[in-house]
């Protein structure tokens, strides 16, 4: 019952900043929107910030557990990059609503040096998983040699700095214009069949 009651929280932490930010963020709008009292919020975290350390750290985990299914599938490396690529636009509510936590993350982190940690742990997990993938092309012939960890970082920071255009409402880079973008870095990667 307290893992689900914890869960519930980080739950309900991640969709007030979604919604309003982290500044804006009160421990009473967590409590509200997690059923529960504020109290009970700080019986499991002391202080704003320490929620929103495990909040962050636990979309990173959901973020992640959605796309184990593309990271673990018997499909070809070129359709998982594919689909791993597609899972990260910023399209359907649980997407744009990680997203948004994303990026408040990073504004807080210019200033924590423990988000700055989350931030590099969370970064070696997706760079890893990417360069896994872009590795199992690579050996299967499928994609251009090189360093799978430097595309990995590439591909990484286009997806973020199209995401945050995205997000931000840009008239020139929407969702689909993304799509698009990725689909033509990715036809780089991928050697002719």
């Amino acid at each position: 019952m307290e893992a689900e009651r914890k869960e519930q929280i980080l739950a309900a932490a991640c969709e007030v900043v979604s919604e309003i930010g982290f500044k804006s963020l009160r421990i009473a709008d967590v409590a509200k929107r997690a059923g529960t009292s504020t109290g009970t919020v700080h019986y499991y975290f002391d202080t704003k910030r320490d929620l929103m350390h495990a909040a962050f750290d636990w979309n990173f985990e959901q973020s992640m557990g959605r796309r184990r299914e593309i990271l673990e599938s018997d499909a070809a490396p070129r359709q998982r990059l594919r689909d791993f690529v597609e899972s990260y636009l910023p399209e359907g509510d649980a997407t744009i609503a990680a997203w948004h936590v994303w990026a408040e993350l990073w504004v807080e982190a210019l200033h924590d040096p423990d988000l700055q940690e989350l931030n590099e742990r969370v970064y070696g997990e997706w760079r890893r998983a990417v360069a896994a993938i872009i590795r199992d092309g690579q050996d299967a012939g499928e994609f251009r040699d090189g360093d799978a960890v430097i595309f990995a970082n590439g591909l990484i920071g286009m997806i973020d700095g199209l995401s945050l255009q995205v997000l931000l409402g840009s008239r020139s880079m929407t969702a689909d214009r993304m799509r698009a973008v990725c689909e033509q870095v990715l036809e780089w990667f991928f050697l002719t069949p």
